[in-house]
């Protein structure tokens, strides 16, 4: 291989791989974009100008060996820049597709002032995505058994991650989940536009083949008593995520045609994958006009879906302005371009309509002094209230932690607002008040990013295998 063109990054502008046409993609659910061939693959990695000090590394959350696999990728080395990846991310292929790259590795590439940031999202996902499809398989043969069995609580980010770092160490990890696939939010929360769920499936193959057992449509605390998990394993690692949704609190948010996020997105993609969920009638609001309130990446999966199950129209509204959205700034682009109307500095009132949604009461909204977490607060403007005509209004404001009875009852010490406590008083990282039981992802953070809840598992999973070596 010669060596590499130090001016590359000037000779090849930043070019990412091809993008559905819009006209098409709107009609269909599958993934909008296409995949790198090993050349432009390659072409784009040799952007990398290599910083000694890689910011791209620092911000990512699991700090990924960036420009190190973006040089295998340049040399041909897949299988390595596969390993290599591995060493950091349990599901490298996935945040390569769902990560917002724009707020995290590349928008700390140097390159992104002005030159294009080198496209790390897509080279992530073609390096497991090609390798696998070449034979690779994550390489087990140096592991050797502990005897010791772990209950893992959740297979979504969190789950995996743990998982897959408890059998990396020859820990036995068992995965509960209550749903019939593996993912949690991954496959049932994520729309396939972004996520197509055979890529979840593939993931599923990997770490069976690993030593992973999963234990799918098992419901902790309904099928199987919590307290038998922590007699019969040696240690249990919780990652059930936040599924209870922000309300809000909007006057006449009980009428007909508000519809909840997250129950409006599990319903549509058990019809897509024509599998559907006890719980989550299928709602289609075709011919509709729809405003989805709120701002984050779940407002931009909602307007997106709306969009393809054929609203007659689509707008969002949002409190501050778009420049302060905690959504990916390519979501937000994907979705104007797919004929979504954004609204800015709008506060939702009140839901009005006679039983039914006739349309939600906003007012006009100026930022202020920032709040507890820096970000500037939305004060309304009086006498700028106006109503926007609707058949139905989707609240996609968040989630928050709903930890279970039978947690509470087994002595685990949660915050006010229903986050576990871990690491306290002298505790291992992400251990719990329970000697046994460790939590991570959500559950103990809050609802974030995928990719935080995927290094939460695998950094909780360590402090469980300490745990285990103390005990012995």
């Amino acid at each position: 291989m010669s060596n590499p063109n130090p001016l590359h990054f000037l000779e090849s502008p930043r070019k990412d791989p091809e993008v559905k046409p819009i006209a098409i993609r709107v009609r269909e659910w599958g993934e909008i974009y296409g995949e790198y061939e090993a050349e432009g693959a390659a072409d784009q990695s040799e952007r990398c100008i290599n910083c000694g000090n890689p910011y791209c590394e620092w911000e990512c959350p699991v700090h990924n060996f960036i420009p190190d696999w973006l040089r295998l990728v340049r040399q041909g080395r897949l299988f390595e820049a596969a390993e290599l990846s591995h060493q950091t991310n349990t599901l490298p292929e996935i945040c390569g597709r769902i990560c917002p790259q724009d707020r995290l590795c590349e928008g700390a590439c140097t390159l992104n002032d002005g030159l294009g940031a080198v496209t790390i999202g897509s080279v992530e996902k073609y390096i497991t995505d090609e390798a696998v499809r070449q034979g690779w398989r994550p390489d087990m043969s140096h592991v050797k058994p502990t005897g010791k069995r772990v209950a893992v609580v959740g297979a979504g980010p969190a789950g995996l991650g743990a998982a897959d770092i408890l059998v990396r160490n020859g820990v036995e990890a068992h995965v509960f989940d209550k749903y019939p696939r593996i993912g949690g939010l991954l496959t049932y929360g994520i729309p396939p536009f972004k996520l197509e769920k055979e890529v979840v499936e593939t993931r599923r193959e990997l770490m069976e083949g690993m030593g992973v057992q999963f234990h799918l449509g098992k419901e902790i605390g309904r099928d199987i008593p919590f307290d038998q998990l922590v007699e019969d394993y040696d240690a249990v690692f919780l990652g059930m995520g936040t599924y209870q949704y922000v309300t809000g609190n909007i006057p006449g948010s009980d009428k007909d045609g508000v519809i909840e996020s997250l129950p409006y997105l599990i319903g549509n993609i058990g019809q897509v994958l024509k599998e559907p969920l006890d719980g989550f009638d299928y709602i289609n609001l075709r011919g509709k006009r729809v405003v989805v309130l709120g701002g984050g990446d779940t407002a931009m999966d909602c307007v997106r879906t709306a969009i393809r199950q054929g609203a007659f129209s689509v707008t969002c509204a949002y409190r501050r302005d778009e420049e302060n959205m905690p959504g990916s700034r390519r979501e937000v682009k994907n979705a104007k371009e797919e004929g979504v109307e954004f609204l800015f500095n709008r506060q939702p009132v009140e839901v009005v309509g006679e039983g039914e949604v006739e349309g939600i009461k906003v007012v006009r909204t100026e930022l202020g002094e920032p709040d507890e977490q820096g970000r500037r607060r939305p004060e309304a403007v009086e006498g700028s209230e106006e109503t926007l005509p609707a058949d139905a209004v989707i609240i996609a404001f968040g989630f928050r932690p709903n930890p279970p009875e039978w947690l509470v009852a087994a002595g685990v010490e949660t915050h006010e607002d229903g986050r576990l406590k871990v690491a306290e008083n002298g505790r291992l990282p992400y251990q719990t008040s329970h000697d046994k039981i460790f939590a991570g992802g959500d559950m103990v953070r809050g609802a974030d990013l995928v990719v935080t809840a995927v290094f939460e598992g695998r950094e909780a999973a360590k402090g469980l295998i300490e745990s285990l070596e103390l005990m012995r």
